[in-house]
């Protein structure tokens, strides 16, 4: 059956017509990228055990290999490009019917399609954050950085995963050396992102709450929304009355709470919904 021709995709045109958007996305938007998700079709959970915090904080040793591989990650990273999906998020957002943008993604990818204002629920990989003094430095920076300490540090990794990393084999490791914090000179370092078991920060938690006060309605984009960062957007529309819609390849969490359901590749989805939304615009 043509997805685009169905009674859900009907509603969904009419549903974003009506304009006041709040879009959540997950790593399903990104798959078309060469971005892996977690636990869609492409199943990165099912081969890879992501970093955690506590490991993170509390383990050096972690904390080195982790580096390793997400110097390798980060290059494979800074090169994905937005796909049509995120072109079509853009694209609605420029016809004023999205309120707001929040992504659960650390691509940056819907920024560099063109949208603005993107709430990053998970931070982004595009910075980090020194755990002795606080202050940010830029990914590109650190990357130069890290190459000048490791002109000789090569491996074979595999594809990368959503977190930035690859993966590598112990062996492969050895050698590599990370580099301090540029401002204070102590470090360690931590990428800018919230890794599986740590809090998203309680302000950037009120601001998406806050555009979802202000929403039409909450569409749904690549996510099994299995852990409650996201989930709990979901919970709080159904409680305000505010219409949900769900676009992801296979179940998630929030299917019995959802109004409008498509099981379907958003690369087919989204830049068909957007050019409905043209479309509409034109005859009005």
């Amino acid at each position: 059956m043509n997805t685009l021709l169905t009674p859900a995709f009907d509603s969904l045109v009419d549903l974003v017509g009506d304009g006041g958007v709040v879009i959540l996305s997950g790593a399903g938007i990104s798959t078309d990228s060469g971005i892996p998700d977690y636990r869609g079709p492409s199943g990165a959970l099912r081969r890879h055990t992501p970093m955690t915090y506590q490991t993170f904080m509390k383990d050096p040793e972690a904390r080195h290999r982790y580096w390793a591989r997400s110097y390798l990650g980060w290059r494979q990273m800074k090169r994905a490009r937005p796909n049509p999906a995120h072109e079509a998020v853009a694209g609605l957002q420029k016809q004023g019917l999205v309120e707001g943008i929040i992504t659960q993604n650390v691509d940056g990818l819907h920024q560099a399609a063109g949208a603005t204002g993107v709430i990053e629920l998970h931070g982004g990989l595009d910075r980090a954050i020194c755990l002795n003094c606080g202050r940010l430095s830029d990914r590109t920076d650190l990357d130069r950085r890290l190459h000048a300490a490791n002109p000789d540090f090569t491996a074979r990794a595999e594809a990368v995963n959503p977190d930035g990393d690859v993966d590598l084999a112990e062996d492969e490791l050895a050698g590599f050396v990370m580099v301090a914090c540029p401002h204070c000179g102590e470090g360690p370092l931590k990428p800018d992102v919230v890794f599986f078991g740590e809090t998203v920060p309680r302000p950037r938690v009120d601001a998406c709450f806050a555009r979802l006060e202000r929403a039409g309605s909450l569409l749904i984009l690549g996510s099994s929304l299995k852990v409650m960062s996201g989930f709990r957007f979901v919970l709080q529309a159904r409680k305000s009355g505010i219409p949900v819609a769900i676009v992801n390849q296979g179940e998630t969490r929030g299917d019995g709470y959802c109004d409008i359901r498509l099981d379907a590749p958003l690369g087919e989805v989204l830049p068909a919904l957007d050019h409905a939304m043209t479309a509409k615009s034109m005859i009005n």
